[in-house]
Protein backbone atom coordinates (compact mmCIF):
# COMPACT_ATOMS: atom_id res chain seq x y z
CA UNK A 1 0.00 0.00 0.00
CA UNK A 2 1.51 3.21 -0.95
CA UNK A 3 0.37 5.99 1.20
CA UNK A 4 -0.48 9.85 -0.06
CA UNK A 5 2.17 12.36 0.91
CA UNK A 6 0.25 13.96 3.96
CA UNK A 7 -0.28 10.40 5.34
CA UNK A 8 3.57 9.80 4.93
CA UNK A 9 4.35 12.96 6.33
CA UNK A 10 2.28 12.67 9.26
CA UNK A 11 3.79 9.11 9.80
CA UNK A 12 7.10 10.68 9.23
CA UNK A 13 6.62 13.58 11.86
CA UNK A 14 5.33 10.82 14.95
CA UNK A 15 8.91 9.58 14.54
CA UNK A 16 10.50 13.02 15.26
CA UNK A 17 11.47 14.03 11.35
CA UNK A 18 10.95 17.59 10.58
CA UNK A 19 7.99 18.08 7.81
CA UNK A 20 6.54 21.40 6.85
CA UNK A 21 3.79 23.20 8.38
CA UNK A 22 0.33 22.38 6.79
CA UNK A 23 -2.94 21.20 6.12
CA UNK A 24 -5.29 18.59 4.06
CA UNK A 25 -8.39 20.34 2.84
CA UNK A 26 -11.25 19.02 0.83
CA UNK A 27 -12.89 20.59 -2.25
CA UNK A 28 -15.16 22.76 -0.31
CA UNK A 29 -12.71 24.09 2.62
CA UNK A 30 -10.58 26.35 0.16
CA UNK A 31 -11.96 29.03 1.77
CA UNK A 32 -9.90 28.44 5.18
CA UNK A 33 -6.35 28.19 2.70
CA UNK A 34 -3.88 31.77 3.27
CA UNK A 35 -1.25 32.85 1.52
CA UNK A 36 1.34 32.46 0.70
CA UNK A 37 1.32 28.81 0.10
CA UNK A 38 2.18 24.86 -1.89
CA UNK A 39 -0.98 23.41 -3.22
CA UNK A 40 0.16 19.86 -3.58
CA UNK A 41 -2.40 16.59 -5.41
CA UNK A 42 -2.70 14.20 -2.64
CA UNK A 43 -2.66 11.43 -5.42
CA UNK A 44 -0.44 8.27 -4.90
CA UNK A 45 1.70 8.69 -7.82
CA UNK A 46 4.65 10.61 -8.23
CA UNK A 47 5.67 13.13 -11.10
CA UNK A 48 3.34 15.62 -9.82
CA UNK A 49 5.82 18.88 -9.69
CA UNK A 50 6.23 18.41 -13.48
CA UNK A 51 2.73 17.54 -14.18
CA UNK A 52 1.01 20.58 -12.65
CA UNK A 53 0.14 19.20 -9.44
CA UNK A 54 2.23 21.19 -7.64
CA UNK A 55 1.78 24.93 -7.42
CA UNK A 56 2.86 27.78 -5.67
CA UNK A 57 0.54 30.56 -5.03
CA UNK A 58 1.36 34.03 -3.65
CA UNK A 59 -2.01 35.71 -4.19
CA UNK A 60 -5.34 35.02 -1.91
CA UNK A 61 -7.63 35.75 -5.14
CA UNK A 62 -5.69 32.45 -6.78
CA UNK A 63 -6.50 29.70 -4.42
CA UNK A 64 -10.12 29.22 -6.09
CA UNK A 65 -9.42 28.91 -9.20
CA UNK A 66 -5.54 27.23 -8.83
CA UNK A 67 -7.27 24.68 -6.35
CA UNK A 68 -10.42 24.35 -8.81
CA UNK A 69 -7.61 23.41 -11.56
CA UNK A 70 -5.76 20.51 -9.29
CA UNK A 71 -8.93 18.78 -8.30
CA UNK A 72 -9.74 18.09 -11.81
CA UNK A 73 -6.50 17.49 -12.97
CA UNK A 74 -6.00 14.09 -14.07
CA UNK A 75 -2.15 12.61 -13.51
CA UNK A 76 -1.47 9.24 -14.43
CA UNK A 77 -5.24 8.06 -14.04
CA UNK A 78 -5.90 9.57 -10.32
CA UNK A 79 -7.41 12.31 -9.58
CA UNK A 80 -6.99 14.24 -6.40
CA UNK A 81 -9.78 14.34 -3.23
CA UNK A 82 -7.77 16.82 -1.19
CA UNK A 83 -5.00 18.75 -1.27
CA UNK A 84 -2.33 19.36 0.97
CA UNK A 85 -1.88 23.19 1.85
CA UNK A 86 1.88 23.46 3.07
CA UNK A 87 4.25 26.74 4.13
CA UNK A 88 6.86 27.38 1.73
CA UNK A 89 9.93 26.62 2.58
CA UNK A 90 13.11 28.80 2.34
CA UNK A 91 15.57 26.50 0.41
CA UNK A 92 18.95 25.91 0.61
CA UNK A 93 20.06 22.76 -1.10
CA UNK A 94 17.72 19.69 -1.96
CA UNK A 95 18.89 16.05 -1.82
CA UNK A 96 17.86 12.01 -2.14
CA UNK A 97 17.53 9.96 1.06
CA UNK A 98 15.45 6.64 1.15
CA UNK A 99 15.31 3.54 2.89
CA UNK A 100 14.44 0.15 0.85
CA UNK A 101 15.15 -3.45 0.92
CA UNK A 102 17.83 -5.15 -0.78
CA UNK A 103 16.70 -8.27 -2.19
CA UNK A 104 20.15 -9.49 -3.13
CA UNK A 105 21.54 -8.69 0.72
CA UNK A 106 18.18 -9.42 2.49
CA UNK A 107 18.95 -6.12 4.03
CA UNK A 108 17.80 -2.40 4.50
CA UNK A 109 19.82 -0.57 2.20
CA UNK A 110 20.24 3.52 2.71
CA UNK A 111 20.21 5.56 -0.42
CA UNK A 112 21.05 9.08 -0.97
CA UNK A 113 21.78 11.57 -3.84
CA UNK A 114 23.59 15.11 -3.69
CA UNK A 115 20.34 16.14 -5.91
CA UNK A 116 17.12 15.95 -4.82
CA UNK A 117 14.07 17.70 -6.28
CA UNK A 118 12.47 16.32 -9.50
CA UNK A 119 15.27 15.65 -11.55
CA UNK A 120 16.36 12.87 -9.30
CA UNK A 121 15.48 10.13 -11.65
CA UNK A 122 17.94 11.44 -14.71
CA UNK A 123 20.54 11.34 -12.46
CA UNK A 124 23.55 8.52 -13.43
CA UNK A 125 22.89 5.16 -11.02
CA UNK A 126 26.73 5.11 -10.59
CA UNK A 127 26.69 8.38 -8.72
CA UNK A 128 23.99 7.85 -5.29
CA UNK A 129 25.45 7.09 -2.16
CA UNK A 130 24.32 3.23 -1.10
CA UNK A 131 25.30 1.83 1.82
CA UNK A 132 23.37 -1.27 3.71
CA UNK A 133 22.58 -0.44 7.73
CA UNK A 134 24.55 -3.49 8.96
CA UNK A 135 24.01 -3.80 13.26
CA UNK A 136 22.49 0.18 13.74
CA UNK A 137 26.15 1.62 13.57
CA UNK A 138 24.76 5.05 12.75
CA UNK A 139 27.35 7.10 14.12
CA UNK A 140 29.88 6.06 10.85
CA UNK A 141 26.63 6.16 8.59
CA UNK A 142 25.81 9.63 9.42
CA UNK A 143 29.61 10.29 9.30
CA UNK A 144 30.09 9.11 5.60
CA UNK A 145 27.15 10.53 4.41
CA UNK A 146 27.77 14.37 5.86
CA UNK A 147 31.05 13.76 3.96
CA UNK A 148 29.15 12.64 0.64
CA UNK A 149 26.41 15.56 1.23
CA UNK A 150 29.24 18.24 2.61
CA UNK A 151 27.09 18.83 5.15
CA UNK A 152 29.67 18.19 8.09
CA UNK A 153 28.36 20.80 10.18
CA UNK A 154 24.81 19.12 9.96
CA UNK A 155 25.64 15.52 11.14
CA UNK A 156 23.88 15.64 14.44
CA UNK A 157 20.47 16.94 12.88
CA UNK A 158 21.36 13.81 9.41
CA UNK A 159 22.08 11.15 12.32
CA UNK A 160 18.63 11.77 14.01
CA UNK A 161 16.70 11.99 10.36
CA UNK A 162 18.63 8.54 9.61
CA UNK A 163 17.58 6.62 13.18
CA UNK A 164 13.98 8.17 13.11
CA UNK A 165 13.89 6.97 9.68
CA UNK A 166 15.12 3.76 10.28
CA UNK A 167 12.71 2.95 13.22
CA UNK A 168 9.86 4.10 11.63
CA UNK A 169 10.51 1.37 8.86
CA UNK A 170 11.18 -1.28 10.89
CA UNK A 171 7.91 -0.32 13.27
CA UNK A 172 5.54 0.25 10.39
CA UNK A 173 7.18 -2.85 7.82
CA UNK A 174 8.03 -0.48 5.50
CA UNK A 175 8.87 -1.80 1.86
CA UNK A 176 10.41 2.01 0.90
CA UNK A 177 10.55 5.25 3.14
CA UNK A 178 11.69 8.22 0.59
CA UNK A 179 12.49 11.53 1.19
CA UNK A 180 12.36 13.19 -1.94
CA UNK A 181 13.60 16.04 -1.48
CA UNK A 182 15.14 16.31 2.14
CA UNK A 183 15.71 20.10 2.49
CA UNK A 184 18.50 21.89 3.86
CA UNK A 185 16.76 25.47 4.82
CA UNK A 186 18.77 28.73 4.57
CA UNK A 187 17.89 28.90 8.77
CA UNK A 188 20.36 25.47 9.21
CA UNK A 189 17.19 23.03 9.45
CA UNK A 190 16.93 19.57 7.66
CA UNK A 191 13.31 19.20 6.34
CA UNK A 192 11.30 16.34 4.80
CA UNK A 193 9.80 18.28 1.45
CA UNK A 194 8.00 15.46 0.14
CA UNK A 195 7.82 11.71 0.95
CA UNK A 196 6.79 8.69 0.22
CA UNK A 197 6.03 5.66 1.78
CA UNK A 198 5.18 1.81 0.74
CA UNK A 199 4.18 -0.10 3.81
CA UNK A 200 3.41 -4.08 3.15
CA UNK A 201 0.14 -4.71 2.78
CA UNK A 202 0.19 -8.46 4.61
CA UNK A 203 2.15 -6.92 7.92
CA UNK A 204 -1.39 -5.42 7.81
CA UNK A 205 -3.03 -8.01 11.17
CA UNK A 206 -0.18 -6.13 12.92
CA UNK A 207 -1.15 -2.84 12.81
CA UNK A 208 -4.48 -2.64 13.33
CA UNK A 209 -4.19 0.96 14.37
CA UNK A 210 -3.67 1.83 10.60
CA UNK A 211 -5.87 4.17 8.99
CA UNK A 212 -4.44 5.05 5.71
CA UNK A 213 -6.68 5.79 2.64
CA UNK A 214 -7.58 3.02 0.63
CA UNK A 215 -6.14 3.69 -2.93
CA UNK A 216 -6.64 0.42 -4.52
CA UNK A 217 -9.96 1.87 -6.05
CA UNK A 218 -8.44 3.41 -8.89
CA UNK A 219 -6.93 0.13 -9.81
CA UNK A 220 -10.90 -1.15 -10.28
CA UNK A 221 -11.87 1.17 -12.96
CA UNK A 222 -11.59 -0.05 -16.15
CA UNK A 223 -11.99 1.61 -19.48
CA UNK A 224 -13.79 -0.61 -21.84
CA UNK A 225 -15.08 1.87 -24.44
CA UNK A 226 -14.23 5.23 -24.83
CA UNK A 227 -17.14 5.50 -26.85
CA UNK A 228 -19.64 3.74 -24.26
CA UNK A 229 -22.48 6.37 -23.05
CA UNK A 230 -22.94 4.58 -19.95
CA UNK A 231 -20.35 4.64 -16.88
CA UNK A 232 -21.14 1.50 -14.16
CA UNK A 233 -20.31 2.31 -10.46
CA UNK A 234 -21.22 -0.96 -8.43
CA UNK A 235 -19.49 -2.42 -4.96
CA UNK A 236 -17.78 -6.18 -5.56
CA UNK A 237 -16.55 -7.86 -8.52
CA UNK A 238 -19.20 -9.90 -9.18
CA UNK A 239 -22.25 -7.19 -8.95
CA UNK A 240 -19.97 -4.82 -10.94
CA UNK A 241 -19.73 -7.54 -13.69
CA UNK A 242 -23.37 -8.16 -13.32
CA UNK A 243 -24.39 -4.55 -13.94
CA UNK A 244 -21.78 -4.07 -17.26
CA UNK A 245 -23.56 -7.39 -18.40
CA UNK A 246 -26.70 -6.05 -17.76
CA UNK A 247 -26.19 -2.93 -19.91
CA UNK A 248 -24.94 -5.03 -22.56
CA UNK A 249 -27.97 -7.24 -22.79
CA UNK A 250 -30.07 -4.08 -22.46
CA UNK A 251 -28.41 -3.14 -26.19
CA UNK A 252 -26.57 -0.19 -24.48
CA UNK A 253 -22.56 0.12 -24.17
CA UNK A 254 -20.57 0.28 -20.45
CA UNK A 255 -17.84 2.71 -20.91
CA UNK A 256 -16.01 1.27 -18.05
CA UNK A 257 -16.46 -1.34 -15.17
CA UNK A 258 -16.00 0.20 -11.68
CA UNK A 259 -15.73 -1.83 -8.41
CA UNK A 260 -15.16 0.36 -5.56
CA UNK A 261 -15.27 -2.39 -3.22
CA UNK A 262 -16.55 -3.11 0.35
CA UNK A 263 -15.28 0.24 2.26
CA UNK A 264 -16.96 3.35 0.01
CA UNK A 265 -15.89 6.12 1.97
CA UNK A 266 -17.55 9.66 0.82
CA UNK A 267 -13.83 10.60 -0.57
CA UNK A 268 -13.50 7.67 -2.57
CA UNK A 269 -16.98 7.29 -4.45
CA UNK A 270 -16.36 10.80 -5.30
CA UNK A 271 -13.14 10.39 -6.59
CA UNK A 272 -14.85 7.55 -8.33
CA UNK A 273 -17.00 9.69 -10.40
CA UNK A 274 -14.11 12.38 -11.01
CA UNK A 275 -12.79 9.50 -12.73
CA UNK A 276 -15.66 9.03 -14.93
CA UNK A 277 -16.41 12.54 -15.71
CA UNK A 278 -12.67 11.73 -17.61
CA UNK A 279 -14.73 10.10 -20.19
CA UNK A 280 -16.04 11.98 -22.62
CA UNK A 281 -19.31 10.45 -24.23
CA UNK A 282 -20.95 9.47 -20.77
CA UNK A 283 -24.42 10.26 -21.13
CA UNK A 284 -25.55 8.57 -17.48
CA UNK A 285 -23.85 7.08 -14.51
CA UNK A 286 -25.46 4.09 -13.48
CA UNK A 287 -24.66 3.34 -9.44
CA UNK A 288 -25.68 0.09 -8.37
CA UNK A 289 -24.78 -0.75 -4.57
CA UNK A 290 -25.87 -3.11 -2.15
CA UNK A 291 -24.85 -1.87 1.23
CA UNK A 292 -23.64 -4.56 3.45
CA UNK A 293 -20.58 -2.99 4.96
CA UNK A 294 -20.94 -0.22 2.68
CA UNK A 295 -23.13 2.24 3.82
CA UNK A 296 -26.12 4.04 1.63
CA UNK A 297 -26.26 7.10 3.24
CA UNK A 298 -22.28 7.32 3.20
CA UNK A 299 -22.77 6.98 -0.72
CA UNK A 300 -25.89 9.01 -0.48
CA UNK A 301 -23.67 12.03 0.37
CA UNK A 302 -21.12 11.46 -1.70
CA UNK A 303 -23.54 11.82 -4.32
CA UNK A 304 -24.72 14.96 -3.32
CA UNK A 305 -21.17 15.89 -3.03
CA UNK A 306 -20.41 15.29 -6.27
CA UNK A 307 -23.90 17.16 -7.86
CA UNK A 308 -22.17 20.13 -6.04
CA UNK A 309 -18.54 20.05 -6.96
CA UNK A 310 -18.61 18.33 -10.54
CA UNK A 311 -19.45 20.54 -13.33
CA UNK A 312 -21.84 18.91 -15.65
CA UNK A 313 -22.41 15.66 -14.28
CA UNK A 314 -24.37 13.36 -16.00
CA UNK A 315 -27.59 12.50 -15.38
CA UNK A 316 -27.64 9.82 -12.52
CA UNK A 317 -29.77 6.40 -12.21
CA UNK A 318 -29.25 5.45 -8.50
CA UNK A 319 -30.15 2.05 -7.06
CA UNK A 320 -29.09 1.67 -3.27
CA UNK A 321 -30.19 -0.99 -1.46
CA UNK A 322 -29.11 -2.34 2.13
CA UNK A 323 -27.53 -0.79 5.17
CA UNK A 324 -28.80 2.73 5.63
CA UNK A 325 -31.20 2.43 2.65
CA UNK A 326 -33.82 4.57 4.32
CA UNK A 327 -31.66 7.22 5.36
CA UNK A 328 -30.01 7.41 1.83
CA UNK A 329 -33.25 7.56 0.39
CA UNK A 330 -34.08 10.71 2.73
CA UNK A 331 -31.18 12.13 1.72
CA UNK A 332 -31.48 11.97 -1.96
CA UNK A 333 -35.23 13.41 -1.99
CA UNK A 334 -33.87 16.95 -0.43
CA UNK A 335 -31.75 17.48 -3.57
CA UNK A 336 -34.78 15.33 -6.31
CA UNK A 337 -32.41 12.38 -6.75
CA UNK A 338 -35.02 9.72 -6.81
CA UNK A 339 -33.63 6.14 -6.35
CA UNK A 340 -34.86 3.55 -8.42
CA UNK A 341 -35.77 -0.52 -6.71
CA UNK A 342 -33.85 -2.48 -8.82
CA UNK A 343 -31.10 -2.38 -11.77
CA UNK A 344 -33.80 -3.03 -14.62
CA UNK A 345 -36.02 -0.31 -13.75
CA UNK A 346 -33.12 1.84 -14.42
CA UNK A 347 -32.19 0.16 -17.72
CA UNK A 348 -36.12 0.33 -18.79
CA UNK A 349 -35.73 3.93 -17.86
CA UNK A 350 -32.70 5.23 -19.71
CA UNK A 351 -32.64 2.96 -22.87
Amino acid sequence: MRLLEYEAKNLLSTYRIPIPRGKIFAINELQNITTPVVLKSQIPVGGRGKLGGVRIIRQQTEIQPTAQAIFNLKIRGFLPSKLLAEEIIDISREFYFSLNINRQTAGIELLAHTGGGVEIESQDTADFFRRDIVNKKFESLTDELADYLDIADKAFLLQGIIENAYRCFIDNDCLLLEINPLVLTSDGRLIAGDAKITVDDAAAFRHLDWQFEDNSTEHNFVILNRDGAVATIANGAGLAMATVDAVTASGLTPANFLDIGGTATSDKVLNCFRQITTLDNIKVIIINIFGGIVRCDEVARAIIDAQRQIPDLPKLAIRLSGNRESEARQLLAQYDLPLFDSLETILEDIS
